[in-house]
């Protein structure tokens, strides 16, 4: 409460000691709020916050470059919840947020921000995203891919992926099917498979994944991931996160590539570019790590999924052996269990020949 009054009463300052202290103020707010700070967030929130900042946003200039990062920054920490951000959507957030996204395309701090605030404010709530939508968010995030100062901006990533999530239980028939597909038709799949391969931060590589993997939403846009070089480029995450045994890495580009998989086209794709024998070198980098492990299991699942062909070559490459040990030494680990079960049913329903490959005399699969 004391932040609040205090920036309630900074507000109309605009000297530069005036803006010092009102960015100061913010930060401290966004510290109060943000993480475990839900019910700061809520008191806030019910004492005219989230109006408050919005004003602040829309009457700062784009020059006051500071003063709108910590703003936008400290806005996003109050959107926890449909009713804050229902507060947002009302007191024209979206449009404020927006235009400002476009006038401070050329720093990264106000990009970071504002985009914060479009994750925050969409996450929960179909209409903000339809706000959003609607004032074609999508072509401006495709301009500032395109830019390649602007590459490591992670809530850009984070962004996208919100928008294009179907999370609010509100709603019976969600549109973030058709969102998915109006990003991939401007080519935005095409400048994320680009910035994977070329410019994005080690960091901000899971959240550029898992924007990705939202707008692959049908055989079409996956196949055209991989004729752009998708494939090819989550392979090579693949090695490097294996070779730097950086785990959060290698499961964001093992999840992308599973969502890619289910195009059968992708399979083919996948297997001639190596994939059973990398995807097992992971296993031996991450043989302590059940998520891994579980991801290279459902990603074989899919490879193997009405191809006795594939899982032949699974079988030989030594898949029945990673599910039969995982099973052994995760026992305590539900997932890793039915993911082992699921794979090993692939790889045998249809090769009757592998089914005495894959047992184990300590081991009872049903």
């Amino acid at each position: 409460m004391r932040v609040l009054d205090e920036l309630k009463a900074s507000a109309s300052g605009r000297s530069e000691d005036d803006l010092d202290k009102l960015a100061s103020l913010l930060d401290e707010l966004r510290e109060l709020c943000a993480g475990e700070g839900l019910e700061n967030a809520a008191v806030a929130v019910r004492n005219g916050a989230v109006e408050a900042l919005i004003g602040l946003c829309a009457s700062a200039g784009i020059k006051q470059e500071r003063l709108l990062a910590s703003g936008l920054k400290a806005l996003s920490s109050l959107l926890r919840d449909v009713g804050s951000t229902e507060k947002f959507r009302h007191g024209e957030g979206p449009q404020v947020v927006m235009g400002i996204l476009k006038g401070g395309s050329e720093s990264s701090d106000i990009l970071e921000g504002g985009f914060r605030v479009v994750a925050a404010a969409s996450a929960g709530n179909e209409v903000v995203k339809e706000c959003f939508m609607d004032l074609k968010v999508d072509e401006l995030i495709l301009q500032i891919m395109v830019e390649k100062s602007n590459s490591n901006v992670q809530s850009l990533y984070d962004a996208i992926r919100v928008l294009l999530t179907p999370d609010d239980n509100r709603v019976v028939a969600s549109q973030v099917y058709g969102y998915s597909r109006r990003f991939a038709e401007i080519g935005i799949a095409e400048v994320l498979v680009s910035a994977l391969r070329e410019k994005v931060a080690p960091s901000s590589l899971p959240s550029a994944c898992a924007a990705l993997k939202a707008i692959a939403v049908n055989d079409e846009i996956c196949r055209s991931i991989s004729e752009n070089g998708g494939i090819d480029v989550l392979l090579h995450c693949i090695d490097e996160a294996s070779e730097q045994k950086n785990k959060v890495i290698a499961r964001s580009c093992c999840s992308l590539l599973s969502k890619l998989a289910g195009s059968d086209a992708n399979k083919a794709t996948i297997i001639q570019r190596g994939g059973f024998d990398k995807l097992l070198k992971l296993t031996s980098r991450f043989s302590e790590d059940p998520p891994v492990i579980q991801e290279v299991m459902s990603m074989v699942t899919i490879l193997t999924l009405r191809s006795p062909e594939n899982a032949a070559r699974a079988i030989g490459a030594g898949y029945g052996t990673l599910a039969i040990q995982a099973m052994q030494k995760f026992v305590s680990s539900a997932q890793t269990q039915k993911q082992a079960c699921l794979m090993i049913r692939n790889l045998v329903v249809r090769n009757p020949e592998n089914r005495y490959v894959a047992q184990s005399p300590s081991t009872v699969v049903s």
